[in-house]
């Protein structure tokens, strides 16, 4: 601790200092006892934020993936490949303060804007209200994942990263189909997105996605191109579903790869002898039998009849990894054949 002394003088309400006095009887301080640390004051750390938006006293929440897309040259061409038309409804999810949407709403005829932050949706109607545009703007107000979604032509979005699987697949299946989607997604997402078979990123994502749509990669867009900036990269994908969709029935599909890309460098072999896996078909294929009314053998067995499929479409040595679509529909039908079902 650091010690001061001071010496003090009983002074009396007749006397006063002058300064010849005031030398004389002033405080002495020892200067060694102020040799001594004093502790640090950390200074507080300012969160990069969007000035604008600063101002008017909102900060961005992380916990919505909130990172606002700032140049505008990216912004013009999403909206350029997306080929939209002046008759087309646009679909935009998360639409922060409405870059893009004004984009949007100067080349269609509607536009749906999809936002869960109540005071970016106040932003957003205070960029429209009083200007032609108002008429044209739609704002959905909540968690587009929970919102059964209207009629739209195109999607056009850079959307929080952390929906982006469960959303590409809401998308997919939603009817009627829409003509595309152009989405930023985070730059490792978008390559599993359009990953080939035997590529490392390639995955379930990859093929079930691929299953239903057509996928491209548009361009790369770095992290400092976002307000405030994200932590990865990004990418801008082009999905254009399939019209008409496959005859496969999803859950069905959606079933058997998640068996085979638990362990995508595993045989199917060896994929289909756990025995989680060998219980879950095992109650399917009762159940089938009993909506069928077909009559179970007593000799049935789950185990033998999975190792008999594989081995007739000579499939038990092939792995996830390298396997197209094609190679799955030939797995999924014989299975079917069979009676066994993944969902």
């Amino acid at each position: 601790m650091c010690q001061v002394h001071v010496l003090i003088f009983n002074l009396t309400s007749t006397q006063f200092l002058t300064k010849k006095s005031f030398d004389k009887h002033s405080i002495k301080i020892n200067d060694s006892h102020l040799n001594c640390k004093m502790p640090k004051i950390k200074s507080e750390k300012k969160s990069r934020i969007h000035g604008e938006i600063a101002r008017q006293g909102i900060m961005f929440n992380k916990d919505f993936g909130q990172h606002i897309l700032k140049n505008p040259m990216i912004i013009t061409s999403m909206v350029e490949k997306s080929g939209l038309l002046p008759s087309d409804t646009a679909l935009e999810i998360g639409p922060g303060t409405g870059n893009m949407t004004i984009k949007l709403l100067e080349k269609v005829k509607h536009v749906i804007a999809c936002e869960i932050d109540p005071r970016l949706v106040a932003e957003l109607q205070k960029r429209v209200i009083g200007t032609p545009f108002q008429s044209k703007l739609q704002i959905m107000i909540g968690d587009v994942l929970k919102t059964e979604l209207p009629f739209f032509n195109v999607c056009v979005a850079n959307i929080p990263y952390q929906i982006s699987s469960p959303l590409v697949f809401k998308l997919l299946l939603h009817r009627p189909f829409f003509r595309c989607a152009v989405i930023m997604f985070q730059r490792e997402f978008a390559q599993r997105l359009v990953a080939k078979p035997g590529d490392k990123l390639y995955c379930r994502l990859s093929i079930n996605t691929q299953l239903l749509a057509r996928v491209d990669m548009l361009m790369k867009v770095g992290k400092n191109n976002f307000r405030p900036p994200p932590k990865v990269e990004s990418s801008v994908v082009r999905i254009e579903p399939k019209n008409p969709p496959p005859p496969i029935a999803f859950k069905e599909w959606d079933g058997l790869t998640r068996i085979a890309f638990t362990r995508k460098n595993k045989t199917l072999s060896s994929a289909f002898k756990q025995t989680s896996v060998l219980a879950l078909l095992d109650k399917n294929y009762r159940l089938h039998c009993s909506v069928n009314n077909k009559i179970i053998p007593e000799d049935f067995n789950i185990k033998e009849t999975v190792e008999k499929v594989l081995v007739d479409i000579d499939a038990e040595q092939k792995r996830a990894r390298v396997m197209d679509i094609d190679d799955f529909i030939m797995v999924l039908h014989a299975f079917n054949k069979e009676g066994i079902h993944f969902s």
